[in-house]
């Protein structure tokens, strides 16, 4: 849904129990998992957060807590959602002058213990987004080498016509949301060292 103000928080609840029974938005539910289904765009980045089992820790409640929405041109719907399968979010973002706001229910979760420890979900398009496909939050503890990695992966492609039209403009979006998403969970990873010195 494009508009031209940012939607109040009335219209958003509304907006989130409208999508709320309905189906996602895409045939490939769950295919995150893997990769990317045939005919979608990905966009995937990821950012050292730094090492060891606290950074580790820090990161995983941080995704938990959702700070990788902690974005100046982001607002998300609400930040007390439970990480859990069925749970529906609505992600406000303002960019070119217009706002979005787009509907996701959370497909599946990450719980991977090991040599790698990997925590995480994915989310899904509903009918009220832009876009349809599928994004996935990973934090990775990598044991060998003690790195703490963050990752988003995602499938996407345009389902209304300004995103179809405005093709590049959208996908600069879509990276700029990995990179800047990114960013901000290595401050939430680092938040406890920073707030010390």
């Amino acid at each position: 849904m494009i508009r031209l103000t940012q939607p109040s928080e009335a219209h958003v609840r509304a907006f989130i129990a409208s999508q709320q029974p309905l189906p996602f938005s895409y045939a490939e539910v769950g295919a995150s998992r893997d990769g990317a289904p045939p005919g979608y765009p990905v966009n995937h980045y990821r950012l050292r957060l730094g090492s060891g089992r606290e950074v580790f820790e820090r990161a995983v409640e941080a995704l938990q807590r959702w700070r990788m929405f902690d974005l100046p041109w982001t607002v998300l719907y609400w930040p007390a959602a439970p990480i859990e399968p069925g749970s529906v979010v609505a992600i406000a973002a303002h960019h070119y002058g217009l706002w979005s706001l787009n509907a996701c229910r959370i497909v599946y979760t990450i719980d991977e213990r090991g040599a790698v420890e990997r925590r995480g979900f994915a989310y899904g398009t509903l009918p009220g987004h832009v876009e349809q496909g599928e994004e996935r939050f990973t934090i990775e503890w990598q044991r060998h080498d003690n790195a703490v990695w963050y990752e988003i992966f995602a499938f996407a492609r345009a389902k209304h016509l300004l995103p179809r039209i405005a093709y590049p403009l959208a996908r600069l979006v879509q990276w700029r949301f990995a990179v800047d998403s990114a960013h901000a969970m290595l401050l939430a990873a680092a938040q406890d060292t920073v707030s010390e010195t």
